[in-house]
């Protein structure tokens, strides 16, 4: 009797694992010589995880570091990276071989082998036509603003599971969106002292002020986890901070935690509009997970800001907080509108990453390997946290929040 391994071969498809699992728990009856000789079969991966290059514009996180390759080896996964894919984050080729990663020269090549797409940010165009059927893709995927990329991700019949959506034990956090947004809301506070410099466009205010000069007004909207580390980086730049929000009980916690230069806000569109003509900088951090972000300033409420103010939109890769932002990229990250400067980059966070991948990676390897070792269905069957992560699967969609932004059916996973 002859096995796949001794003709070179690998069990690859998901019947020919599903046997071997099968054999191996002894659920299922085989001939004697047959289970002598599994024995002796390399271990396969259940899910082979394939980790390409970002090509999003100026988008230098990976999303597996060393550390990470070496836990798929260890449980006896082979990892396939395309070649250069982790230079942006610090980790050469030659790093991964080393701890047992195979390199592979193209995306093609990564998106031909791989069950698996582990990789940080949603599919670009040139990216759609690599997924084929029954692929997971595990990424931000953000799709409630992206109809382009929603409706590619349904023709490929591929399974997305969305880092932005997957639930913690507690059934509210966001523990794969966490590590991103809390570099996103320091980085919102730095970008925006930038942008209120007057050769960028601002008004040319420094954001602590010096004595005898006021400081900047900052105006926070969302006190989630964006909006916590923006209110506090820009309270340590020594900035009066305002920061809204509906729910009283998170108010409490900003109040207790942030210093005596952050005041709180109950969020309505009447105390926001009072607000507006005082603030230098006023910072989106708004977020209904996995559904379009509110539009919390109109362009009728735009007019009562000042000449330079500057807004940055960190909830614009879900929509965006201000009706006149659209996105925009770290090539080009700010535009005018109605002499109000817009910084609207949708991935912040890929212009630091020596902080950002590590951080990211922390986060979201454990659920990438629990996908390697069981296959997705059984892991996400055991966690309905990471249930939540599953948007689109075999041309279907599966999660409320995109569903409804598309006026589209929402099915339900098992």
């Amino acid at each position: 009797m002859k096995l796949l391994t001794e003709t070179g071969m690998r069990f690859s498809t998901t019947a020919e694992k599903e046997i071997v699992k099968a054999i191996k728990e002894k659920s299922c009856y085989v001939a004697l010589d047959f289970e002598e000789e599994l024995k002796s079969v390399e271990p396969f991966d259940y899910e082979l995880p394939g980790v390409p290059k970002e090509i999003k514009d100026h988008e230098f996180r990976v999303a597996v570091t060393p550390s990470g390759v070496e836990q798929f080896v260890s449980h006896g996964h082979k990892v396939y990276i395309q070649k250069g894919a982790g230079e942006g984050s610090g980790y050469s080729d030659e790093l991964y071989k080393s701890v047992g990663a195979e390199i592979l020269d193209t995306a093609k090549e990564i998106y031909d082998i791989a069950d698996m797409i582990y990789k940080v940010k949603e599919p670009i165009e040139p990216e759609y036509e690599l997924i084929h059927e029954g692929q997971i893709v595990f990424a931000y995927f953000h799709f409630a603003c992206e109809k382009a990329l929603t409706d590619a991700m349904l023709k490929s019949k591929s399974t997305c599971i969305a880092f932005e959506t997957v639930r913690g034990p507690d059934g509210r956090s966001l523990p794969l969106l966490i590590p991103m947004s809390e570099v996103a809301g320091r980085m919102s506070a730095q970008e925006g002292a930038r942008f209120l410099e007057k050769p960028q466009g601002g008004k040319g205010m420094l954001m602590g002020g010096v004595p005898g000069v006021k400081p900047a007004n900052v105006l926070v909207l969302g006190a989630g986890t964006v909006g916590y580390y923006a209110a506090l980086t820009a309270a340590g730049m020594g900035a009066n901070v305002t920061i809204t929000d509906v729910f009283l009980p998170r108010l409490n916690q900003i109040r207790d935690m942030l210093p005596a230069n952050v005041n709180t806000l109950y969020s309505t569109k009447y105390n926001i509009e009072q607000e507006l003509p005082h603030a230098d900088l006023i910072i989106g951090a708004a977020l209904i997970p996995g559904a379009k972000a509110p539009h919390l300033v109109s362009k009728e409420m735009l007019k009562k800001v000042q000449k330079g103010t500057v807004l940055v939109d960190v909830a614009i890769d879900q929509g965006g907080c201000f009706e006149s932002s659209h996105p925009t990229t770290h090539t080009e990250p700010t535009f005018i509108y109605d002499d109000k400067v817009h910084y609207c980059v949708g991935n912040i966070p890929g212009c630091v990453p020596f902080t950002s991948t590590p951080a990211l990676a922390n986060a979201t390897m454990p659920y990438a390997l629990k996908i390697a070792d069981k296959g997705w269905e059984a892991a996400l069957r055991e966690d309905k946290g990471f249930a939540q992560g599953l948007n689109i699967h075999q041309g279907k969609i599966y999660f409320k929040g995109v569903a409804d932004a598309f006026g589209m059916e929402c099915h339900k996973w098992e």
